[in-house]
């Protein structure tokens, strides 16, 4: 798995909120997700250790960053 650098697919994705350290963006143009290779929906960038996710169904993700590992915390 690499890494995913958004300005690379900037053509492809369609901005639609910036928090400054958070960022959500839709997919518009079959972008693959680097993890499995399928085309993702939407994309929510973050640069914080710790963050939430936007709830769009109700459902609220919670992410922590610990060291090399990430934690994804639904509630």
């Amino acid at each position: 798995m690499s890494g995913f650098d958004v300005h690379e697919h900037r053509h492809a994705l369609k901005q639609l909120r910036d928090a400054g350290e958070t960022s959500l963006w839709e997919n518009r143009g079959e972008v693959a997700c680097p993890a499995c290779g399928d085309p993702f929906i939407r994309l929510f960038t973050t640069r914080q250790k710790a963050t939430r996710f936007p709830s769009n169904d109700g459902s609220r993700f919670c992410l922590l960053r610990d060291g090399d590992a990430i934690h994804v915390f639904r509630h």
